[in-house]
C-alpha cells in the first residue's frame, strides 16, 4: 500500500475516534465521573504516554520557549479540554461535534490578528457564511433534545482556545519535533489542571472500585485511543498530506458523531437521536460551506 493512501487512512481512523468520543464520553458523565476529574485522568494518563515514548526520543528544548509552550500548555490542554468536558456534559454529542468544525475559521480570524496574515474576499465570504451558520446552529441548540445554550458556548469556547493554541504552538513545531512540543504541552497542560481544584475534587467523589467493565473501557478509550492514539496517527499522517488536506477531515467528525449515535441508540444505549433535526442539519451545511472557502488554497497569479 502506498504511504499516501496509508497517511489518509491514518486521517480517517483518528476522526472515527474523534467522532465515537462525543458518545462515549458523554455517557461517563455526570454520573460516573465529573468532567473535571475526567479532564485529569486523560490529561495525566496521556501526559504519562507521552513520556514514556518522549524518553526514548529526547530533544532538549531552550528555557526561552518554556514560555511559549507554558501558554500552549493552558489554552492547548487546561482550558480547551475544561470547556470541552463541561460543554460536552451540558450539550448533545450532535452539538458539540458540528461546532468543533468551526475551528479553522476561528484560527482564520485568529490568525489575521496574530500572525498578521492577508485575507481575500473568497475568506471573508467564507468567514460571514460560517458565522452565520454557528450562530443559527447555537440559537437551534437551546431548544428541546439534550443540548444546552450553555453546553454550545462551552464547546465554542473550547473551540476558540484550540484554535488560539494552534497558531501559538506554530513557531514551536518548526523548531522542534512534534513529539518533543506535544509532551512539554501536555507536561503544562496538566500542571495547570492539578491547580484547578474541582479537578481533584471530582476525583476523590468518583468511586473506581464500583465501575463496570462497561465504564473502565469507556475511560481507556478516552485516555488512551482518544488523547494519545489520535496525536500519533496525526503525527504519522502529516508527514505524507499537507496541514490543509488534513484539516478538511474535520468535516467527518459531525457524520461519525451521527453514525456512533444511531448504533448507541440501536444498541440500546444512550439515546441522542431527537437531537438531529432538519433546521441543525441546514446549518451545519452553512458552517461546513464558510470552513471550505475559509480554507480553500489560494490560486496562484500568473
Amino acid at each position: 500500500m502506498r504511504p499516501i493512501v496509508k497517511s489518509h487512512i491514518a486521517l480517517f481512523v483518528l476522526n472515527l475516534i474523534y467522532g465515537a468520543n462525543y458518545v462515549v464520553a458523554k455517557g461517563l458523565m455526570p454520573n460516573i465521573i465529573g468532567p473535571n476529574g475526567f479532564i485529569l485522568l486523560r490529561v495525566g494518563g496521556a501526559a504519562l504516554l507521552f513520556w514514556l515514548l518522549f524518553s526514548t526520543r529526547f530533544e532538549k528544548v531552550s528555557n526561552k520557549d518554556l514560555g511559549r509552550l507554558a501558554l500552549c500548555g493552558f489554552f492547548g490542554i487546561a482550558m480547551n479540554q475544561l470547556f470541552f468536558f463541561n460543554g460536552l456534559m451540558r450539550t448533545s454529542p450532535v452539538n458539540a461535534s458540528v461546532i468543533m468544525t468551526t475551528t479553522p475559521i476561528i484560527v482564520f480570524i485568529l490568525s489575521l490578528f496574530i500572525l498578521k496574515e492577508r485575507p481575500n474576499a473568497i475568506k471573508i465570504v467564507g468567514l460571514i457564511i460560517g458565522a452565520a451558520g454557528s450562530i443559527i446552529f447555537t440559537l437551534q441548540g437551546s431548544s428541546g433534545g439534550d443540548s444546552s445554550l450553555m453546553g454550545d458556548l462551552f464547546i465554542f469556547a473550547n473551540a476558540t482556545s484550540y484554535s488560539l493554541y494552534l497558531v501559538l504552538v506554530k513557531p514551536l513545531m518548526s523548531k522542534y519535533k512534534p513529539l518533543t512540543v506535544i509532551t512539554w504541552v501536555f507536561t503544562f497542560g496538566l500542571i495547570y489542571v492539578l491547580c484547578w481544584p474541582m479537578s481533584s475534587n471530582e476525583i476523590m467523589q468518583t468511586s473506581f472500585s464500583t465501575l463496570t467493565t462497561d465504564s473502565i473501557l469507556r475511560l481507556l478509550f478516552v485516555v488512551v485511543c482518544v488523547t494519545f492514539l489520535t496525536y500519533l496517527l496525526m503525527v504519522y499522517a502529516m508527514k505524507k498530506v499537507s496541514p490543509s488536506v488534513g484539516s478538511t477531515y474535520i468535516y467527518f467528525q459531525p457524520l461519525m458523531a451521527a453514525f456512533f449515535i444511531y448504533v448507541f441508540w440501536l444498541f440500546g444505549l444512550e439515546n441522542y437521536t431527537q437531537d438531529i433535526t432538519l433546521g441543525k442539519i441546514m446549518a451545519a451545511l452553512l458552517i461546513f460551506v464558510g470552513v471550505y472557502l475559509v480554507i480553500k488554497p489560494n490560486k496562484s497569479v500568473v
